[in-house]
């Protein structure tokens, strides 16, 4: 075990990020209103080129005129490949005091991320502003796969990673049908048994990219967040993408429609046996402590020190859902 301490980003409950378009003021109210543990108003993809000046102006009033309660707020800007960029970060965050976060989409290399830091920086010292801003990139090119690790050490101000699974796909040309969702192509055959049958099984096409993604964030203390599955009228759909992730130890998903927030929350709220169970195995170990054990066995099952660490990350989790 290496002796090195990775300092953890800022903890926010991460289960569900809403997608709201700038443009689309209407929505704004709506979705502070909602029950998505994060919300980013959008002045990138989602908004037409001749929109993008208007959408501007309508995050920086909705910021500083909406109630948007304890809800972490965050702004989607443009890419430092766009003209946009620099006007989007000076603009809102000069202007918005309630703005918890920056999204930086197309990340491929490190110093894209230190580059929108260095102007936040600036505005920050310039404008007195108390609160910090953090920082989430969106990893949705084969170059930034390809940098992960590297991105991941970029800025002390970077809290968690989104896989973009659209322009990811785009990036690689990979042969996709619903956004974030699987392709009958990817698939695995069986050998014949003895009857000379074969079984077809499907396979996920974004499990290798998600799990490097993955492993750099936790390698280097930030939140690992699923992008958005297109298909918002396939509920079963998106619960299975969004379990694949929790599975692999993913924090949240996006939610690109409001009816996919319960369902991000549901499958990404760790659930009240699974708190049980850690709650037992946390003193399980304290009582093995006491005994000068390392390891204990708990319902015919062997819990170490991993266990432990594994059943604290739960509860503090759900200590954050409860305040």
């Amino acid at each position: 075990m290496s002796f090195t301490t990775i300092e953890q980003a800022t903890p926010r409950l991460h289960r569900s990020e809403l997608a709201v378009p700038g443009s689309n003021p209407a929505l704004f109210e709506k979705a502070a209103d909602s029950k998505a543990d994060i919300v980013f108003l959008d002045v990138e993809d989602a908004v037409a080129p001749d929109d993008k000046e208007q959408a501007r102006r309508n995050i920086i009033e909705g910021l500083n005129d909406i109630d948007w309660g304890r809800k972490t707020v965050m702004v989607r800007i443009n890419g430092l490949d766009t003209h946009y960029m620099y006007r989007d970060v000076v603009d809102i965050v000069e202007a918005c005091p309630r703005l918890d976060m920056l999204l930086i989409p197309k990340v491929g290399v490190p110093a894209d991320v230190y580059a929108i830091d260095m102007l936040v920086t600036q505005i920050e010292t310039a404008k007195k502003r108390t609160k910090r801003i953090g920082f989430e990139v969106l990893i949705e090119t084969a170059l930034g796969m390809a940098n992960v690790e590297a991105i991941a050490q970029a800025s002390r101000r970077l809290e968690a990673m989104s896989f973009g699974v659209a322009d990811y796909a785009a990036s690689t040309r990979a042969r996709t049908t619903v956004i974030g969702g699987v392709n009958r192509d990817s698939g695995v055959l069986t050998d014949k048994d003895e009857e000379g049958r074969r079984q077809y099984y499907w396979t996920d096409p974004w499990h290798a990219a998600q799990t490097r993604m993955l492993v750099a964030c936790r390698a280097y203390g930030l939140r690992p967040v699923d992008g958005p599955f297109g298909d918002f009228s396939d509920p079963d759909g998106f619960r299975a993408a969004a379990n694949r992730a929790a599975v692999l130890g993913y924090e949240g998903k996006w939610a690109i429609h409001p009816s996919q927030v319960a369902l991000a929350n549901e499958v990404f709220t760790p659930t009240e046996a699974e708190v049980v169970r850690a709650k037992r195995i946390v003193e399980a170990m304290a009582e093995a402590a006491k005994a000068g054990r390392g390891a204990v066995s708990l319902d015919g099952r062997l819990i170490d020190i991993a266990s432990i660490r594994m059943a604290e990350a739960l509860l503090a989790k759900a200590d954050r859902m409860e305040h």
